[in-house]
């Protein structure tokens, strides 16, 4: 199915205002994080948001 211009345009739009952070692990942590994150009913990405997010609120970090 083709993507409409309207469609493109959205896209760009939404990704324009966000960060991208590219993570990298050991063979096989992904699969773990995936099962552990669609376990709790999170996408991988939000499973990682919140890890992080959480890490530094038990931290006492604020960078805000």
């Amino acid at each position: 199915m083709a993507v409409s211009e309207a469609q493109k345009k959205a896209s760009v739009k939404y990704l324009g205002k966000l960060d991208e952070v590219r993570v990298r692990a050991e063979k096989g942590t992904k699969d773990r994080w995936k099962d552990a994150a669609a376990s709790r009913g999170k996408s991988l990405n939000q499973f990682v948001v919140d890890a992080v997010e959480n890490e530094i609120s038990v931290g006492g970090v604020n960078n805000e």
